[in-house]
């Protein structure tokens, strides 16, 4: 395959999961002590800084992650219309540097870190006391099933003899 086709399947013919893959950034040099890697999947929230470009060295906290458009806006980052009106810009990640992360998710500061992923998830007791009332209300309508059906069965069984006798 010609390399122009190999890169527009990457590049504009993505699945969803390459996509998002590619909305990756640099992390800063304190990060990158820190957490020991190289780069992290920019989320909303993320503080950042554009290192080329027309907005260079403008720093701002991620507004909008876009795959479809492939990457993100910035608050303060803005174009004006020749009528007066301001909209986002969106600038590729590769354009761009992590300098403060969003701590909100649980496991992916843990899954930075190298720790255990799966710790991070608490386990919530309504989504547990609303499956254990799901399961006893089962339970019961399964057995007002079963005693139904077994009055039906004496039932047919109890006119079989009385035509029998017939």
């Amino acid at each position: 395959m010609k390399p122009t086709k190999m890169r527009n399947y990457q590049i504009y013919y993505a699945t969803m999961q390459t996509a998002s893959a590619q909305m990756s950034c640099v992390l800063s040099k304190d990060l990158r002590k820190k957490y020991g890697k190289r780069s992290i999947r920019v989320v909303e929230g993320d503080s950042v800084k554009v290192i080329r470009g027309e907005f260079n060295g403008v720093d701002g906290k991620v507004t909008k992650v876009s795959t479809a458009n492939n990457g993100l806006t910035i608050e303060g980052v803005k174009k004006e219309k020749l009528k007066g009106d301001k909209y986002d810009i969106y600038i590729h990640t590769s354009n761009i540097e992590v300098t403060g992360l969003n701590t909100d998710d649980k496991w992916r500061i843990n899954k930075l870190e190298g720790k255990n992923v799966r710790a991070a998830r608490p386990k919530s007791e309504k989504k547990e006391t609303l499956s254990g009332k799901k399961l006893k209300s089962e339970k019961e309508s399964s057995k007002t099933e079963n005693n139904s059906s077994k009055k039906t069965i004496k039932k047919s069984s109890t006119e079989k003899k009385i035509k029998e006798e017939k």
